[in-house]
């Protein structure tokens, strides 16, 4: 029972002693997830930018017409 009570009482110390955080990876990679995604749109915008032009006049012109 010694050795239950000591794993939990360390248990409990390392869940509640607040810890510093390393926070030096957060902002290149937010950075290079927007850059990737700047790049997919980018590529989706350049292989299906004529049929989503051709699909969004078309249904505008189906509502004004």
């Amino acid at each position: 029972m010694n050795a239950l009570t000591l794993v939990l009482g360390r248990l409990l110390l390392t869940l509640t002693v607040p810890r510093r955080r390393d926070e030096r990876g957060d902002v290149p990679g937010w950075v290079l997830v927007t850059v990737m995604t700047a790049g997919l749109v980018g590529a989706l915008w350049k292989l299906a930018g004529p049929q989503l032009n051709s699909m969004l006049t078309s249904a505008l012109d189906s509502v004004h017409g």
